[in-house]
């Protein structure tokens, strides 16, 4: 990867279907989050097809799926496939991996090989989605085995597209995704690098105080248009948080389009723009 000529990192995008037709999230879950982004393009790229949209961008991706089996009982794409998947466009893709955390043992293998075997750069959890409390002791030997292997772990964070509209949420519960629950998290690993994804809606003030206090973590960009971002967090990227938020997208539900559209209006200092754009994943990475 030629970081010289990128000209953005996406720490965020999702891969929605595999090399089988097979998608990450049931019919219900792909057409309620469809119609909460007003999502007009196409819901379900493969790994292919991200990368050709990024590489027509000039960008890089960070490309992951959520596997989730035990909360929802629809069956995962597979880690492992996208991994490889995106090693044959290594220019401008960048694979994380996903495991159940409540597979228990066997996520803390998996992870190993995800990273050992198929060159998986971080992971990425959804509590809300996976159904679990990050910061339940339960799942420390699985953060553990992140941090001896390096590499970043980013959560989901605040409310969610995902359920949103449907009776119940579809289950979906929110508090899961308090980032209060990662300062736990941070707290006791220091050495994890922890990524809060999103605008943190209801929570933004906590995810601000948790990656000001934390040196280990930070906070996506992902999920909103810039134009609707809390004022508290425009003002915190600009300043004191200015190294530790990162662009991201949420493609494809938002395109890095229409993102760095409305980011062009926002009021971002120049000599920050660029930090945010690229500069901070680089290091976040591990790129450099």
């Amino acid at each position: 990867m030629d970081l010289s000529s990128l000209t953005a990192i996406d720490v965020h995008t999702h891969v929605e279907q595999d090399g089988h037709g097979c998608f990450a999230l049931d019919q219900e879950l792909l057409d309620a989050s469809e119609k909460y982004f007003r999502a007009g393009q196409d819901r379900t790229p493969t790994v292919a097809a991200i990368a050709e949209h990024y590489r027509a961008r000039n960008m890089a991706a960070v490309v992951f799926t959520v596997e989730a089996p035990a909360a929802t009982g629809h069956p995962a794409l597979s880690s492992e496939e996208i991994a490889d998947a995106a090693a044959e466009h290594a220019d401008v893709l960048i694979p994380f991996g996903s495991v159940d955390p409540h597979a228990g043992k066997a996520a803390v293998l998996r992870a190993r090989r995800l990273v050992g075997e198929h060159g998986v750069r971080g992971f990425k959890f959804h509590p809300s989605l996976q159904a679990f409390e990050p910061n339940d002791v339960r799942y420390y030997p699985l953060y553990e085995a992140i941090a001896e292997l390096g590499v970043p772990a980013l959560f989901h964070t605040g409310q969610t597209g995902i359920g949103a509209g449907l009776p119940g949420g579809h289950g979906i519960k929110l508090r899961y995704s308090n980032p209060m629950l990662l300062d736990d998290v941070a707290a006791d690993f220091p050495e994890l690098t922890v990524i809060l994804a999103h605008p943190s809606v209801p929570w933004q003030d906590e995810a601000i105080s948790v990656a000001t206090h934390k040196a280990n973590v930070f906070i996506d960009l992902s999920g909103w248009s810039p134009k609707y971002f809390p004022p508290q967090l425009v003002r915190a990227a600009n300043t004191l948080l200015k190294r530790k938020v990162l662009f991201g997208s949420d493609f494809p539900v938002i395109t890095p389009d229409r993102w760095l559209a409305d980011f062009a209006e926002l009021e971002i200092k120049d000599e920050v723009r660029p930090l945010i754009l690229k500069d901070n994943a680089i290091g976040v990475l591990g790129l450099s």
